[in-house]
């Protein structure tokens, strides 16, 4: 795969979980960067070219990998929420969100 795409499957290369590294929390491999700290970054305004200075270990792929990953983890959210309307399950988010639209009397 090229593109985008591609990118979709290279974070399950790039991105780990082992407990003996970072208590478990995802890393990209090779290194104790955790991708909550890159994410971070990002949502900062940090553009690729900062972080990569900031975290020298890290190579372009691996930020791209934590892009990907967040777009892989949404797009499975969104597939588990249309399986559980389907299948009759409510969500603990939807539930919340419809009691707050009911005490707030906020429409659909």
């Amino acid at each position: 795969m090229s593109g985008a795409a591609g990118n979709l499957k290279t974070y399950e290369d790039r991105i780990i979980s082992d407990k003996g590294i970072c208590g478990g929390e995802p890393v990209f491999k090779g290194t104790r960067v955790t991708l909550r700290t890159v994410l971070t970054s990002l949502a900062a305004g940090d553009s690729t070219e900062e972080i990569l200075t900031d975290f020298p270990s890290l190579k372009p792929d691996d930020v791209q990998a934590a892009i990907a990953f967040t777009h892989a983890d949404e797009l499975e959210g969104i597939r588990q929420g249309r399986e559980d309307m389907k299948n009759g399950r409510v969500s603990p988010a939807r539930k919340a969100l419809e009691a707050f639209r009911r005490k707030r009397a906020i429409p659909r």
